[in-house]
């Protein structure tokens, strides 16, 4: 009785929803980066020589890559069956060894080995050197796969390739499985719900007074811009952040941390993304062209190093909102006062904190944050700066209502000092909902959508205004 053919499985895209190579890439460029760009450039004609360095730089969880649920469901049937399931990858084979021991499969694998890069005919090559010609099934997800096929009992293609088409009309076994990129995971990693961020842009025109069209335009076009930047940084963010997700217990759902969109499909994107927002920066003025640039060299340095520094991650945060403020007066050219910033940055502080104080409530362990300086006994610490951030931008817009600057704009003094208590309540119910867990992961995205705390910030805006004198100036009376 005939023996079963092996079932061969490529890896990258194939069994994984995702490339080990770029994983390791992204992984080494968040704990190591000057060390993998050596690797890069030391080794960038010699693919098999730059997998092993990676590899090497940073060792992967292996036990969290996402699997292609199909083929993962066809390999355990195998298995099941008693067939042999094999790994074949052009990945090296210090990951796909322990890739194949954790799922059950095979001892047996065929990976790159720092000297060959085993991808297509040298695949092809190996096996057929193994289990004779069409002496196995394999199952692989591009065209580079189309040598070892050929060579195949049966093709198993994953997802769409469309010179597989060419198999079939040969008159070879060819079977269909699930993959492939899918669009809305595409929409989901640019984060379009966090472009309510860039509404802050709004706040010179307002503080200003300059309520027209030719103020209002040139900030629309910079919220088009930051929004654009902010998405090739949330980007970055998670691919650096791939294996910190996976341990979160809703990150783990992200595009790239859940392998529904393809690594190098975010890396091209990353590109287009900056260029839209370099462009229409540049098309604007110079001076929001620095602080874009700016804004995105700054988010990369909190993504790369920053944020896993206790304290100044909440720094640089608060360092982030308050760029987009000066991005609004530099887009429109408007003058933004210093007691402005020196208002607004504690309010940020202030929200920093609350954004981690909401993910260390939700945690579910004392131990620091993946990715994070912070841990679950770090909590009342956080309150207290929280405190202070309060404190310390009711008692700045205190100061500026008593400046000469603040009796200008607004010369009913009184009523700026009770568009304080709307203000603290607001800022204080912020911190109460980050202590006990009940807002969204990013408080400025929760603030806009927060009906009741929206309600409290008209109530503090219509009084700015009253002391302002603008309801008068615009209705009358």
């Amino acid at each position: 009785m005939p023996s079963i053919k092996p079932l061969v499985l490529d890896v990258d895209g194939t069994f994984l929803k995702t490339d080990m190579l770029w994983e390791t890439f992204w992984a080494g460029l968040g704990r190591s980066p000057f060390a993998t760009l050596r690797a890069v450039m030391r080794y960038l004609g010699n693919r098999a020589a730059l997998k092993a360095a990676l590899a090497q730089i940073a060792p992967l969880r292996t036990d969290l890559l996402p699997v292609n649920g199909e083929v993962a469901d066809l390999a355990l049937q195998s298995r099941v069956g008693g067939r042999e399931v094999v790994l074949a990858s052009g990945s090296d084979e210090s990951l796909v060894a322990p890739l194949a021991a954790h799922y059950g499969l095979s001892e047996r694998v065929f990976a790159s080995d720092g000297h060959t890069n085993l991808t297509g005919p040298r695949k092809a090559a190996e096996l057929v050197r193994a289990f004779g010609e069409g002496g196995f099934d394999y199952a692989g997800n591009s065209a580079t796969d189309m040598a070892v096929w050929e060579r195949a009992d049966n093709a198993l293609v994953v997802g769409h390739v469309s010179s597989a088409r060419t198999l079939a009309s040969r008159g070879q076994n060819v079977v269909e499985l699930a993959g492939g990129l899918d669009w809305r995971a595409l929409v989901k990693a640019l984060r379009p719900h966090q472009w309510v961020k860039n509404v802050l842009l709004v706040l010179p025109m307002i503080a200003a007074h300059r309520f027209d069209l030719e103020t209002l335009i040139p900030i629309l076009w910079g919220i088009v811009a930051f929004s654009a930047a902010a998405s090739s940084i949330y980007i970055v963010n998670d691919l650096l952040d791939l294996e910190a997700d996976r341990l979160h217990p809703t990150k783990r759902n992200r595009p790239f941390a859940s392998g529904a969109l393809p690594i190098t499909v975010g890396m091209a994107v990353f590109v287009v993304c900056a260029l839209i927002a370099v462009t229409v920066a540049a098309a604007l003025n110079m001076s929001f062209l620095g602080v874009i640039l700016l804004y995105m060299v700054t988010s990369l340095a909190y993504s790369l190093k920053l944020k896993r520094m206790r304290w100044v991650d909440v720094a640089t945060l608060a360092a982030l909102y308050t760029i987009r403020v000066i991005a609004g007066a530099a887009a429109a050219q408007v003058y933004v006062s210093i007691y402005m910033l020196i208002f607004i940055f504690p309010i940020f502080i202030t929200l920093g904190c609350v954004k981690r104080l909401t993910e260390l409530t939700l945690a579910t362990s004392d131990e620091r944050l993946p990715g994070r300086g912070y841990g679950r006994p770090d909590r009342d610490d956080l309150l207290n700066v929280a405190g202070l951030g309060t404190v310390g931008a009711l008692l700045i817009f205190f100061l500026y209502s008593v400046s000469r600057q603040g009796q200008e704009l607004y010369p009913t003094t009184w009523l700026l000092w009770a568009a304080m208590i709307p203000m603290a309540l607001w800022l204080v119910r912020m911190v109460m909902l980050g202590w006990f867990g009940k807002q969204d992961y990013d408080p400025i995205v929760f603030a806009m959508r927060d009906k009741f705390g929206i309600g409290i910030l008209m109530i503090t805006l219509s009084l700015m205004f009253w002391a302002a004198g603008l309801w008068s100036q615009w209705f009358g009376g």
